[in-house]
């Protein structure tokens, strides 16, 4: 079989600064309120008529492809990690295909909200190791803003996401000691309401009305105090997976790159696996949770910064609504 590495890196944030103060005119909130919670300083909003989640992941992918010295007839595969597709259908991924000149290749979205990125990354390890593809694109992109109603009764959601896209240039690599060592999935579905958005759903007749409306049912929903307990076990564990499953321990690894979901959960991560600050990189003081951008964007910046070495063993990992969790273990 083959071994799969990620050549190029890219991503994009709209140009709409929302600080926390900012937040305070809509709803029942301070700076010192969302900081101590999450560690937001600010985040970043999508402008109407000027970024959609297709056309986000395709600048995200034109810096990506960029960097890996392809052009887009290159790319066999497209995938697409997203919970706020442009549309109901089709995928973004069918979209994505057609903001920049690809062949007529194969475009799959998946919705596994904050693991999409990793689970992308799976996907496209398989397809690259059993000899099918070659070279896969694999992007997250997210606009929340418009789904988040900015008011007090919607604080606790509304002051936790943003917007924004990253990708990775995904392609065959003959060398056997660098690039995707494995990755680790998982899902525990008896907990889904604990983060969901109901509505607009298919199990009602009238999927939208005014009484769902009125109650605020439209409007994403997290049971804080369980989402942050069960992330706090599952990131450790799947983390320490991915190291077992290829004969190494936490002191081995140079780098964790988390999913960006609140500062807190990282630094408790942190300290079980007993990981220095610099062998954890958070971003999420700047954008937010981007859900399944948030890996993709902070690789980048990591590649940008020249904190990815080659030789480095870096490990991914997230947890997010279904519950699923992941990781995914690479020399880079």
């Amino acid at each position: 079989m083959y071994r799969s590495r990620i050549t190029g890196l890219g991503f994009y944030v709209p140009e709409n600064i929302i600080t926390n103060h900012d937040l305070e005119k809509y709803m029942d909130t301070s700076d010192q309120w969302i900081r101590e919670r999450s560690g937001i300083e600010q985040r970043r909003f999508f402008t109407e008529g000027k970024d959609t989640v297709s056309l986000m992941g395709a600048r995200a992918s034109e810096i990506a492809l960029q960097r890996a010295g392809l052009e887009p007839k290159d790319i066999d595969f497209i995938i697409f990690a997203t919970l706020s597709p442009d549309y109901n259908f089709p995928g973004s991924g069918c979209l994505l295909q057609r903001h920049l000149p690809f062949r007529e290749i194969g475009a799959l979205d998946i919705r596994t909200q904050c693991t999409g990125f990793i689970y992308g990354l799976s996907i496209a390890d398989q397809y690259i190791k059993t000899g099918m593809y070659r070279n896969i694109l694999v992007v997250g992109s997210e606009i929340q803003s418009n789904i988040l109603e900015l008011s007090t009764r919607n604080r606790d959601f509304a002051v936790l996401f943003g917007d924004g896209a990253g990708a990775a240039v995904v392609q065959r690599s003959d060398n056997p000691r660098h690039g995707i060592l494995s990755t680790h999935l998982h899902s525990e579905g008896k907990y889904a309401e604990d983060l969901v958005l109901e509505h607009p759903g298919s199990n009602l007749k009238n999927r939208m009305s005014i009484e769902i409306i009125q109650q605020g049912k439209h409007l994403p929903f997290m049971r804080g105090n369980a989402v942050f307990k069960h992330a706090v076990q599952r990131f450790p564990e799947v983390i320490l997976e991915a190291l077992e499953a290829n004969n190494l321990t936490i002191h081995d690894l140079d780098l964790l790159v988390p999913h960006q979901a609140n500062l807190r959960i990282s630094k408790l991560v942190q300290e079980k696996l007993g990981l220095r600050d610099d062998q954890v990189y958070n971003n999420i003081q700047r954008y937010g949770n981007t859900t399944a951008a948030t890996i993709p964007i902070a690789l980048s910046e990591l590649w940008e910064a020249n904190r990815l070495q080659e030789g480095m063993l870096v490990c991914l990992a997230a947890f997010g609504s279904g519950f699923t969790w992941a990781s995914a273990l690479i020399r880079w």
